[in-house]
Parts: C-alpha cells; structure tokens; sequence
C-alpha cells in the first residue's frame, strides 16, 4: 500500500458527476489540493452509502479547508451516477473498472465468501498539493468505516 510520504500513483479515469468526464489527478493538483481519494468496495451496499453519505454530511469541513474529495470504486461510471442521484451526493465519484486505482494503492481486495473478486478495500488517501499522500487508511474490514475527524485533520494538515 502507498503511505504517507508516498508520491501519489497519477491517473486518468472515468469520473461522475452528474455526467461522465475524464479526471486526471495531476490535472487537478495544486489547484484542488488537498484531494481526498475516498475507497469504498461498492455503490447501493448499506455501508458505503453510510460512509458516502457521511462524507456528504462532512463535506463543508473538507471544502472549507480547500479540500477536494471523490469518491474511488470499481463500478461503472453510469451506476455512479445513479449512486450519486439515489444518495443526493455532490462531490464527484471515480470509476475504476478497470482496476488501475486499486492496485496503484494497492487497496484491492476479494470477498471470497461471496465469490466478489479484485474490488477496492474502504481506504481513504489525502494528498497534498505537491502530489504527496499526507494520509493514509486502509479499513480492517469492509464493514469498518474511516474517522473522519481523522481524515478532516489531515485535510487541515496538508491545506
């Protein structure tokens, strides 16, 4: 897994936001720094809509801070979408189906017992203007949730 003081693996995916547009990190640095990469297994699940719906509830700690969060999951732009709709979330979610953003952080993961294969595990990244993770967590389990008093200080520390 990339940690603190790590350069930020760069990347070009798929980004939703009400419609479909491309998002390359190092494009968006410094100007949207500190960016928060958000992880989370799957859209419609009960716990990463918790969790995304948290991060909306907490989103005005991260922007006042001059922060940029997005969401990071292996489903399809389109389904993002309709996640972002269902739950009224503002901020921007990344499709990765390809996978190329949970093995650059090394966060990919399977639920074996269900047969679900190379998924993102629920991590949260913050880097800092200068491309650097500043933060890193990576959950026990999927059903564990970030702090994000945790994430909003480390925010304030990389701003």
């Amino acid at each position: 897994m990339v940690s603190d003081g790590d350069d930020a693996p760069d990347f070009t995916a798929p980004l939703a936001n009400g419609d479909v547009e491309t998002l390359t990190l190092s494009q968006r640095l410094p100007d949207d720094a500190p960016v928060v990469l958000a992880f989370f297994p799957g859209a419609f699940t009960s716990v990463c809509s918790h969790e995304m719906n948290t991060f909306e509830e907490r989103l005005d700690g991260l922007t006042d801070r001059g922060a940029t969060l997005f969401g990071v999951s292996i489903d399809t732009p389109f389904s993002l979408n309709e996640f972002r709709e269902e739950l009224d979330l503002s901020f921007g979610l990344v499709s990765d189906t390809n996978r190329d953003l949970v093995h650059a952080y090394d966060v990919a993961t399977d639920f074996e017992d269900i047969g679900v294969e190379d998924i993102a595990e629920r991590a949260v990244f913050v880097i800092d203007d200068s491309g650097t993770i500043s933060y890193a967590w990576v959950g026990e389990n999927a059903g564990v949730e970030p702090d994000y008093d945790e994430v909003v200080a480390a925010v304030e520390a990389a701003a």
